[in-house]
């Protein structure tokens, strides 16, 4: 088990000693989570660890090293399937589901924990969450979270968290977020998304066939089409930089030449983009790369 550390000097939000000091916080944190394998006690330690696993540093070293633990957020996990179809998910099945994705968030985000949660494989345990399709709040929280695990992992440039990602379902499963869910679920799905593509490796997988390629550019396309009639700044520089990492690629540059949507190229997202220098940037640098002319809507299908 990971011992408790603590930088001297370093406050909590309250100005006093952070929780995760030897004397301090641990007292509180290593009983919750011997509690979590206690199925009576399991809800209450849930909501209690997620609201404050900011709080102690060593938490996911913890949960990970501690006997059962995981175990137990798989049990919780693996419990909400026969809910998911027919969808019979309530709300506070879902908040005690996502509780629990809440913690192996925090797994999935620590450095010395990230390589063993991806060699046990546990995404994988989301992907049914992730593919889902009602749109009831409850599913809605449900795969959100899921994404947020998700969006830890890649979060931190590494080649094995890709590698891993392309070897399962994890593409398809955004691009039908990024298609049909929220703004929020949306934005989430396009930056993993992005994320793959900013890998070389990633960029190479979706441009090695046109099935591929013409299966991202175009959700990214119904996309732009969307923010048209509802704009999103947030979601739309995901958008731009998806396709600016496209165009890196010979085959795809050629394609988005023909593919890439006119309202891209004619200013009509201009209005929305004056307070973001860093989006105007990237379709400027996009444009520049794929030409400004408008072209006639097409999938660039000869091209790629």
């Amino acid at each position: 088990m990971a011992s408790a550390t603590s930088t001297p000097g370093s406050l909590g939000p309250a100005g006093g000693p952070r929780p995760n000091t030897p004397n301090g916080g641990m007292d509180e944190l290593l009983p919750l989570v011997i509690q979590l394998t206690n199925a009576e006690q399991r809800e209450v330690v849930l909501l209690e660890l997620s609201k404050k696993r900011e709080s102690f540093a060593d938490l996911a070293p913890i949960l990970w090293h501690s006997t059962g633990t995981v175990a137990a957020l798989l049990q919780e996990i693996v419990s909400i399937y026969p809910l998911l179809t027919p969808p019979t998910l309530t709300a506070h099945a879902s908040n005690r589901v996502c509780n629990a994705l809440a913690l192996l968030q925090c797994v999935a985000s620590h450095s010395d924990t990230r390589q063993p949660f991806l060699a046990a494989q546990i995404p994988l345990y989301l992907y049914p969450f992730l593919n889902t399709q009602s749109k009831s709040r409850p599913f809605e929280y449900l795969r959100l979270t899921s994404l947020g695990v998700i969006g830890a992992l890649v979060k931190v440039d590494d080649a094995e968290v890709i590698s891993f990602l392309l070897s399962t379902e994890i593409i398809p499963l955004c691009l039908r977020i990024m298609e049909t869910g929220s703004e929020l679920s949306k934005t989430v799905a396009t930056f993993i998304v992005q994320k793959i593509l900013l890998e070389e490796t990633g960029l190479n997988y979706v441009c090695a066939t046109a099935e591929r390629f013409y299966a991202v550019s175009t959700v990214l396309a119904n996309m732009v089409q969307l923010l048209k009639l509802h704009p999103s700044v947030r979601l739309l520089k995901h958008v731009v930089r998806c396709y600016l990492r496209l165009a890196d690629h010979p085959r795809a540059r050629d394609a988005l030449k023909t593919c890439l949507p006119n309202s891209l190229r004619d200013n009509t997202f201009g209005p929305h983009l004056h307070n973001d220098p860093t989006v105007q940037k990237w379709l400027s640098q996009l444009l520049g790369i794929v030409g400004a002319g408008a072209v006639e809507e097409g999938n660039g299908n000869a091209n790629m």
